[in-house]
């Protein structure tokens, strides 16, 4: 949902921009494309990282920024071609036709999009690596011998990470209002 919600944005600053520089600059239609799509990239960027994927792992911002870019530019070639083709190749001239096709590059670039950033860009934080079991007797020689830790002692940082891991599995409930 916020993944369309942030892309609806996008295309919403894509198209008014695509439609300023045909109409108001007089510049060509893949021109106008790719300044418009350039414009929409940097909105978009901004909307993923610091609203939608904003839990995810961000250690390594200039690696994020990067394949962002890449992957955005990937996606800019696929509209670019598309608008390209029915404007050279198929001859569709008209400033609604170039629309229509702008249109359907732009579907092809979103599925790309979308993986492609669900996947590579933003990755997800990875989970804790499990915590070492305290086990509360320790088998030698067919004898179980009781734990060094004496009965009650709290594990101290373990506990509170095991803590946390649990608080974030549990779903979150609402009581009905009555």
């Amino acid at each position: 949902m916020k993944f369309g919600i942030v892309g609806l944005s996008g295309v919403v600053v894509n198209f008014a921009v695509f439609w300023v520089c045909i109409n108001g600059m007089g510049l060509a239609s893949v021109r106008s494309n790719i300044v418009a799509t350039v414009i929409a990239i940097a909105t978009n960027y901004l909307g993923y990282r610091y609203w939608l994927y904003r839990d995810r792992d961000a250690a390594s911002r200039k690696r994020e920024i990067t394949l962002f870019l890449v992957y955005s530019g990937i996606g800019m070639l696929i509209e670019t071609g598309v608008l390209g083709f029915s404007v050279y190749v198929l001859d569709l001239r008209s400033h609604y036709e170039q629309i229509g096709a702008k249109v359907i590059g732009l579907a092809v670039a979103t599925v790309f999009r979308f993986v492609s950033y669900r996947t590579w860009v933003f990755k997800a934080v990875p989970e804790p690596v499990g915590l070492p079991s305290q086990q509360s007797a320790a088998a030698v020689g067919g004898q179980e011998l009781p734990s060094q830790q004496p009965a009650g002692a709290v594990g101290g940082p373990e506990l509170a990470a095991q803590a946390k891991l649990m608080l974030g599995a549990e779903p979150i409930r609402f009581a009905k209002a009555e």
